[in-house]
């Protein structure tokens, strides 16, 4: 069932207009949508979870897309790449934070993330560092987790830096 649907009404039309066409602050509502998480599914033992994924795309003109590898095709392909959190407790779970991964590709020349209205201060960043910055971020908003899950990309001999990252994020006052 899709969200118009769920809603009520008759078509989509209303629900993409306003995504489409409403100005909000998409981190604002990030904000209150992890407050809410924790709030409802907060435990002493939830984990954070870290992970990214791939959207299959056509064309070049979508924000972030490039020639890369995604696990959801299993390959190198034409794709958009979100990194997500999660909050993970024994009452449930849900994503709390999101950053999509802008290929280095995408910084070569300032005229390619102008045309997708990606702001001036939003520039490339490894996989690791957003994860980095995302664990900061629930770490300022006193999430309550005790574990933290990521795949290899995160925690790799490669990805030195990215644990030295992590430990200061997560034992920094």
């Amino acid at each position: 069932m899709d969200a118009a649907e769920a809603a009520g009404d008759p078509g989509p039309w209303r629900q993409q207009s306003v995504l489409g066409r409403g100005q909000w602050d998409a981190d604002a509502r990030r904000d209150i949508v992890r407050q809410y998480v924790v709030e409802t599914l907060g435990t002493d033992d939830a984990v954070l979870v870290v992970d990214e994924t791939g959207f299959l795309k056509q064309g070049r003109a979508s924000c972030g897309v490039a020639r890369q590898y995604t696990g959801s095709a299993g390959k190198i392909t034409n794709c958009q790449v979100g990194v997500f959190a999660a909050f993970v407790s024994p009452r449930d779970h849900a994503l709390i934070d999101r950053v999509l991964y802008l290929p280095a590709a995408w910084s070569d020349v300032r005229a390619r993330p102008a045309s997708a209205h990606v702001p001036d201060d939003v520039g490339f960043a490894t996989k690791p560092r957003i994860a980095v910055q995302m664990i900061r971020r629930a770490l300022a908003a006193n999430v309550p987790f005790r574990w933290l899950a990521a795949d290899s990309v995160y925690g790799s001999a490669k990805s030195s830096r990215y644990c030295a990252g992590l430990a200061a994020a997560m034992f920094s006052g």
